[in-house]
Formats: C-alpha cells, sequence, structure tokens
C-alpha cells in the first residue's frame, strides 16, 4: 500500500457520508444505510486497489453489495482486505443525534481478522495507556493504570460505554470507583477511536459491542498507536460453531491487535455525518455545495489527516439515492 492509497480511501467515507446525510433526523435508518452503500460501492470502482470485503453489509444472500467477499477495487495490485460500515450509527443518524460516520479500514491481504457478526468485548485505551492494560482485569484496576498514564485523577477520566442492560454492573463499578460514564445508543467505532485523541475527553472505552466494529476500530487505533483488547462473545452453540467453521480456533480467546489487525500497516479513513468529538458532520449549502470533515490516517508512517472539503453534489451523487421529499 503507498501513500495516494490514503486519499482515494477518503474520497470513499465522503461520498457515503454525503449520500446518508440527506436522511439525518428523518426516522428512516434503512434508507440512510442503503444510501450509503450504493454511494461507497459506486466509488470503491475508482479505487486502486484488488480488495476482497472481509467486513461489510453481511453475507452475500443477506446484502446486495458491499457483502463478505466481494471484490472491490479497479487494479490487479495492491491485493487488500477491506472493512466498511457505511454508515456507522445508523439510529444515531436517524434521530438526528450525534457521532454518526462512513468508515472504511484497509491492510494487506490476510491481515484483517475476518470476524463473524456477533458480539465481542472489547477494552480500548490511547497510546499512553498502550500495553498497561487488560480485558480481564477488574474496571477499577484499570482505571487506575489508565489514570495514571494519562497523568490524571481517576475522578478526571471517563469510561465510554454502550447504554445496554448487559452493562449495568460495569457502569456501577465505573461508578462506584469515582470517575465519569458517558453512556451512548450506538456508535462502537467513533468511541473506542475516541480514546486516542486528548481533546474528546474519552479514556477508556468498555464493554460488549459489535464483533466487525470492533476489527474496524482496531485498525484505527494501530494508525494511532492506541491498544484494543477483544473476545469474541458467541450467544449460543452456532454461534460458537460458526466461530469454528471461519477458522477461529478457540472463540473466548484474548484477541490482541496482532490478532485483530495484523502486519505493521494498516490506512483507516473516516467522515463524519453528524457532528460528534471527533468530526463534524456534514453540512449541505444552497447552490448544490457540501461540506465534509473526515480523518484519514496510516499506521506505517503514523500520520493523521484532518480534511475538510467542499462539494459539488451534482459531481458527487445519484440523484436516485436521495429523499424526494
Amino acid at each position: 500500500m503507498d501513500r495516494e492509497l490514503a486519499m482515494e480511501v477518503v474520497r470513499v467515507t465522503e461520498v457515503a457520508a454525503l449520500a446518508s446525510a440527506y436522511w439525518m433526523g428523518r426516522g428512516r435508518k434503512n434508507e440512510a444505510d442503503e444510501a450509503a452503500t450504493n454511494a461507497m460501492r459506486k466509488m470503491f470502482d475508482t479505487v486502486s486497489i484488488n480488495g476482497t470485503v472481509v467486513i461489510g453489509e453481511g453475507e452475500m444472500d443477506e446484502a446486495p453489495m458491499l457483502y463478505i467477499g466481494e471484490k472491490v477495487g479497479n487494479a490487479s495490485f495492491p491485493e487488500v482486505d477491506v472493512a466498511v460500515d457505511p454508515l456507522e450509527g445508523t439510529n444515531i443518524l436517524a434521530k438526528g443525534l450525534p457521532n454518526a460516520m462512513a468508515v472504511v479500514a484497509i491492510a494487506d491481504k490476510g491481515n484483517l481478522l475476518h470476524a463473524p457478526d456477533m458480539y465481542m468485548e472489547k477494552l480500548a485505551v490511547g497510546p499512553r495507556a498502550a500495553g498497561k492494560v487488560h480485558l480481564d482485569a477488574p474496571i477499577e484496576e484499570t482505571l487506575k493504570i489508565v489514570a495514571e498514564a494519562n497523568n490524571k485523577r481517576v475522578q478526571d477520566c471517563v469510561v465510554i460505554i454502550l447504554e445496554r442492560d448487559r452493562h449495568l454492573e460495569l457502569i456501577e463499578n465505573v461508578r462506584k470507583a469515582g470517575a465519569r460514564v458517558r453512556l451512548i445508543g450506538d456508535g462502537d467505532v467513533g468511541s473506542a477511536i475516541s480514546t486516542a485523541f486528548d481533546d474528546t475527553g474519552i479514556d477508556i472505552c468498555a464493554g460488549i459491542g459489535g464483533a466487525p466494529e470492533g476489527v474496524i476500530a482496531a485498525a484505527a487505533l494501530k494508525c494511532l498507536g492506541g491498544e484494543m483488547q477483544a473476545r469474541l462473545y458467541p450467544e449460543d452453540e452456532e454461534e460458537y460453531n460458526r466461530c469454528l467453521s471461519m477458522g477461529i480456533t478457540d472463540p473466548r480467546r484474548i484477541l490482541t491487535m496482532d490478532d485483530l489487525v495484523k502486519g505493521d500497516d494498516a490506512i483507516f479513513a473516516a467522515t463524519g455525518v453528524t457532528d460528534g468529538e471527533l468530526l463534524r458532520g456534514v453540512r449541505l449549502y444552497g447552490g448544490e455545495r457540501a461540506e465534509t470533515h473526515s480523518v484519514v490516517m496510516r499506521a506505517k508512517t503514523g500520520t493523521v489527516r484532518f480534511i475538510r472539503a467542499i462539494h459539488i453534489l451534482s459531481k458527487k451523487l445519484d440523484p436516485s439515492i436521495l429523499p424526494r421529499s
């Protein structure tokens, strides 16, 4: 992979964000996701890769495009794994809430974990705490370690957690330890990435969320020098056996960064759809103009670029994917 590829990838997330932004606050998450997916898939045809989708919109019989196993790109080289979430936070967008984004991660072929579509336990921290935490440690212990690494008191720290009944004990333990909690409705990827940026105010991302989102977030954290530890969370025998059929011989073992994203290189790009701690959302202006705010990063160089772009919509989007009223 080369540095030019990073800029090609961000064009993919930009167009997905633009397409889905028209559905913001309309209460129609399926239409928003479909618009983002259609736009992203079309833009992939312009990208110089020989890519295979390893994390996408579902199996071939579940998704018409960006399905697992689909080939994307218009070149024979480089051969890469592609992980996509055309609209991370469909419910967020439908309600007009913060932190919806379009995301893509790319790594050399065979380097992204082919995570099954199930739950995953996750613990994510930023660069200063990387290598110092453990998924199985009590959250009270983890808070002390991260607070020290980030030169804070425990009461200064914030843990971001999905607001789910399964996390009630985790939430209570964080509060008893004296730290603060930020509860979110959706948005696994953005939550994990936020731990690597001081200005988000997030120190730890913990809890159980989607496994595919965990791999995408791990790619971003690899670029940022952060860390994610994870463990698949099959809920029944069928899901456990599915892990085995995908070559995951011990579904309950802890997955390190090198399990989630192998090698020393990966590219991650995200474009905000609604405003969040990390990215501004799409701004729709008159005269067919719109503005996007994106981040693109590469693990090998450690470079992180924030990109503000102005777009002429008639040159970017197929009108058929936009709302008619």
